[in-house]
C-alpha cells in the first residue's frame, strides 16, 4: 500500500484545495493530510479559521483518509509517525522540493517528494485562493463609509 502525505494551511477551503488533495490522492492508496497549526504559519497572514475547524473541514473530504494537525514545533514529527512513501506539495506552496528531500534523508525518512498540478479557473469569477476570497469579502461586504 502506498501512503501519501499532503500538507498545508487549508484556510477557507476552496476548489484549489480540493484539486490539490484530489491530485495528491492519485499518487497512492491512502492520503494523509497534515494541517498546519496557526502558530506555525509564518510565510503569510495567519489563518482566519481555528486549527481544529480547518482540520475537520479537510477530514470531511472523501478523498482524505486521515487529517491531523501538525506538530507544534517540528514539522517532521507527523511525517515520521505516518511513514509516507510520497509527499505531494501543492503546486504553489513555497517549499523547495530538494530542501525537503534533503531534510527527509537526514532524518532517515525514505520517501519521494512530488509537486501537485495546478488548477485552472473554470469560470471567470471563480476564486482559487484564500487571499482572493478574503479580498472579495472585504470588497463586497465592507462599507467604506464606516
Amino acid at each position: 500500500m502506498t501512503r501519501v502525505v499532503a500538507q498545508g494551511t487549508f484556510d477557507l477551503l476552496h476548489p484549489g484545495h480540493v484539486h490539490y488533495l484530489s491530485d495528491a490522492a492519485t499518487y497512492g492508496d491512502e492520503l494523509h493530510v497534515i494541517v498546519a497549526r496557526s502558530g506555525n504559519v509564518t510565510h503569510k497572514d495567519p489563518p482566519i479559521l481555528c486549527d481544529r475547524q480547518r482540520r475537520d473541514m479537510v477530514a470531511a473530504l472523501d478523498v482524505v483518509d486521515e487529517a491531523r494537525l501538525g506538530h507544534e514545533s517540528d514539522i517532521f514529527v507527523p511525517i515520521e509517525q505516518i511513514g509516507p512513501d510520497v509527499i505531494v506539495l501543492g503546486y504553489d506552496q513555497h517549499h523547495d522540493e530538494e530542501a525537503i528531500a534533503g531534510a527527509l534523508a537526514e532524518r532517515g525518512i525514505d520517501c519521494r517528494v512530488e509537486r501537485a498540478s495546478g488548477r485552472e479557473k473554470r469560470y471567470e469569477d471563480e476564486l482559487l485562493s484564500t487571499g482572493a476570497i478574503v479580498d472579495r469579502v472585504l470588497d463586497e461586504r465592507c462599507d467604506p463609509s464606516e
